[in-house]
């Protein structure tokens, strides 16, 4: 009984390519399907997908957002493209519904907005990236595209890291305040690559390290699963040199469930005895290292001990003084917040400010889509991540039982998911294009297996 309900809060029971037969709107666009057939560029549908979003990640370091933004309409209005002419069929997952239903509360609370104008344009950004991840979802169906996709991105931020590593090594120009200046560690670099706010390269990062982990498993002979080793190296040190403790904690949270992921794949194979004591053994030496390493470095030490001497630490303080303010915007509209975007927000944030504490977001993920579309579209963001994280460890177990590779990036995407969520309970550069197509990359690539599974079960 309580396993039936949840398929059903989690949309798990639903028969979407049933639906998607019996619609009558796809009827109406059944002339479409015949034009398409006759097209030979479209018979490369998939191909040209790919070719449009591996441009994303391989360009969003190095170029503005105005040109991220066009190549998400070009992705977008393909995606369009090919959804009308598409044949009916598998594609749509309880994942595009919870992120249908996502987008309506965020429509609604546009339309009821009181700086209308401003939420339009944050609802604009909104829907660019998700029909960038309804594109990605369909392209990664493939497992060649799929890797080949991650390939490219995991290759260019194998760049960002190593300019990175560079500013460390020979001084990089804080562009801002990033330290508190009567803290210890007011002379420290922090690196923070072609991306310009070192919080941001964290969270750029984030995935880099959990798919490169991951690819050292995936990808086929030695010496490409040693330039993923190599990845994983500089990666990680890369981030670490960030010196963001919203970007530790990220990275820590999503090392500790790929750990525990990786164990439970791997424990089919293991014996009764390392059954048992493999997952407290690997989380053990872990959480020792990272005592070590804090206990033994100075630097990151200082960094560490600053989460937790409250509002003595600059950063701390501001934080503080910005969440309140949010809180008492949200207050203000419980229901369905002020609209989507920074542009909304910067409208109606003054008139709650604390004096000297002025913001351009919520500087919490959970709290900016709390006051952007109130408790109704924090609770379908909720549902959104509840409806993710099932259907991706549901597929888990059937890529474990076939003893599938492919489920290495799917045990990196949700390890990512996690690590992106826990760095944005402090943190809101996840809405700066360069991580949101990121975050709906990890979303895309847990859609992407339902098919699979469901065509082979």
């Amino acid at each position: 009984m309580i396993n039936s309900v949840w398929q059903r809060v989690t949309f798990g029971g639903f028969a979407l390519h049933q639906w998607r037969e019996v619609s009558y709107l796809h009827r109406f666009l059944s002339p479409f399907r015949q034009w398409r057939q006759s097209s030979w560029l479209l018979q490369q549908a998939d191909g040209l997908g790919l070719l449009l979003v591996a441009l994303i990640f391989a360009l969003a370091p190095y170029v503005s957002t105005a040109l991220i933004g066009v190549l998400l309409v070009a992705c977008g209005s393909f995606w369009l493209l090919l959804t009308v002419s598409d044949e009916a069929g598998d594609g749509l997952t309880p994942v595009h519904l919870a992120v249908v239903l996502y987008w309506s509360v965020m429509v609604v609370a546009t339309a009821l907005s009181p700086v209308k104008v401003a939420a339009l344009k944050g609802l604009i950004k909104l829907t660019l990236n998700l029909l960038l991840f309804l594109l990605m979802a369909r392209v990664l169906r493939r497992p060649q595209l799929r890797t080949s996709l991650i390939s490219v991105y995991l290759l260019s931020a194998l760049v960002v890291s190593v300019y990175g590593l560079r500013q460390w090594f020979f001084g990089a120009e804080a562009l801002a305040t990033w330290v508190d200046p009567t803290s210890a560690l007011a002379g420290t670099t922090r690196v923070y690559s072609y991306l310009g706010n070192p919080n941001l390269l964290a969270a750029y990062l984030i995935p880099a390290v959990m798919l490169s982990a991951a690819a050292i498993f995936v990808w086929p002979r030695w010496l490409p699963k040693v330039l993923a080793a190599l990845m994983l190296g500089v990666n990680t040190v890369c981030l670490i040199l960030t010196f963001s403790r919203g970007g530790w904690i990220g990275f820590v949270a999503a090392g500790f469930v790929l750990l525990m992921l990786l164990v439970y794949w791997w424990s089919i194979h293991f014996g009764p005895f390392w059954r048992r004591w493999a997952l407290p053994a690997f989380v053990g030496g872990a959480a020792a290292f990272l005592v070590l390493a804090v206990l033994a470095l100075e630097p990151l030490r200082s960094r560490v001990a600053s989460i937790f001497v409250g509002r003595q630490d600059s950063s701390n303080n501001f934080r503080l003084n910005v969440w309140a303010a949010v809180i008492d915007m949200i207050r203000d509209r419980p229901i369905l917040g002020i609209g989507p975007g920074n542009e909304a927000f910067n409208k109606i944030y003054p008139l709650y400010q604390r004096p000297r504490y002025t913001a351009l977001s919520a500087y919490s993920v959970f709290l900016e889509t709390a006051v952007e579309a109130g408790l109704v579209g924090f609770c379908a963001f909720l549902w959104l991540l509840v409806v993710s994280l099932t259907q991706g460890l549901t597929q888990l177990r059937r890529l474990r039982q076939r003893d599938d590779g492919q489920g290495y990036w799917l045990m990196a995407a949700i390890a990512t998911q996690i690590g992106l969520l826990m760095h944005g309970l402090v943190d809101t550069v996840w809405y700066r294009p360069q991580v949101s197509t990121l975050w709906w990359l990890m979303m895309a690539l847990v859609a992407s297996y339902y098919v699979i599974s469901s065509a082979k079960t």
